[in-house]
């Protein structure tokens, strides 16, 4: 999942602290999604490296946003009585579209590389390929399911209202995505998450999980969910993103942008599963 932008450095004029947090959410929007997010007035070079150490704690908004038009799919698809699962389904792709599959992407690639070769350096050449095998394939295909299922199962306790869930989930994943970055060593001496990212700083990190973590609990709160499912969804959710990055340290040695986009995908699964497995047993 490296990226697929030409980037190339930070703005040099000085900007008030507000303009450059609007350009910082723009950034976060240009490198997540490929919705067409326009030169700001205030802006530099619109094509500028993110610099990560301080515009990832605008992560959680930008998935917000990016979150937006899936729910709105989600809302009109349920008021044109289509079926839960199709309904479901035209959310999940439209979320799909407007990321260009950029964290499916990074999913398939890891279950690609990580148990498909025998040395670090061939797992992560097979994480380069631009082609997909059986294991990427696969886990590609169960994430999607995951996804379309875990979301059907929770409409009939939340109704048109689960596009809150849809919004919270996609700013507070995104936010476990950071944690790679973060925690783990670049496993290669160049490329985007060695060379030009920058690690989030533990304040920027701070901001971004505060962020993502009130927008999923109010959302729970207002749909009258689990507390307690509310709650363990981020806890579950940071256990598999933590067993995934223990593989890839044990794998490859350290985090590629794959493992990022991995991370996100594990943890919107979890999200959604946590709170679907609580009005199961409501």
């Amino acid at each position: 999942m490296e990226s697929p932008r030409n980037i190339t450095e930070a703005d040099a004029a000085p900007v008030a602290l507000w303009q450059q947090v609007i350009i910082d959410l723009a950034r976060m929007l240009r490198f997540y999604s490929r919705l067409p997010v326009p030169k700001l007035p205030f802006e530099a070079d619109a094509h500028a490296q993110p610099d990560f150490t301080r515009a990832a704690r605008m992560v959680p908004v930008a998935g917000w946003i990016i979150g937006f038009l899936p729910a709105l799919v989600l809302m009109l698809a349920l008021a044109l009585n289509l079926p839960a699962l199709g309904a479901c389904l035209l959310s999940v792709a439209t979320a799909v579209i407007i990321t260009g599959a950029f964290h499916e992407d990074g999913l398939a690639d890891t279950f690609d590389g990580l148990p498909g070769g025998t040395t670090p350096e061939r797992r992560l050449e097979i994480m380069k390929d631009s082609r997909i095998g059986t294991f990427g394939g696969a886990a590609l295909l169960l994430s999607l399911m995951l996804r379309v299922t875990m979301l059907a199962a929770l409409l009939p306790h939340v109704s048109n209202w689960a596009a809150a869930l849809v919004i919270a989930a996609a700013g507070l994943s995104r936010c476990f995505g950071l944690l790679p970055l973060s925690f783990l060593p670049p496993a290669r001496s160049s490329g985007f998450s060695a060379a030009a990212a920058g690690l989030p700083s533990a304040s920027t990190l701070a901001i971004a999980f505060a962020l993502g973590l009130a927008g999923w609990i109010g959302a729970g709160l207002w749909l009258s969910l689990s507390l307690a499912h509310v709650l363990l969804a981020p806890i579950i959710a940071l256990a598999l993103v933590a067993i995934l990055m223990a593989w890839a340290k044990r794998a490859i040695g350290g985090q590629t942008g794959d493992i990022a986009g991995a991370a996100q995908q594990f943890a919107e699964i979890a999200l959604l599963a946590t709170l679907a497995a609580g009005v199961a047993h409501a």
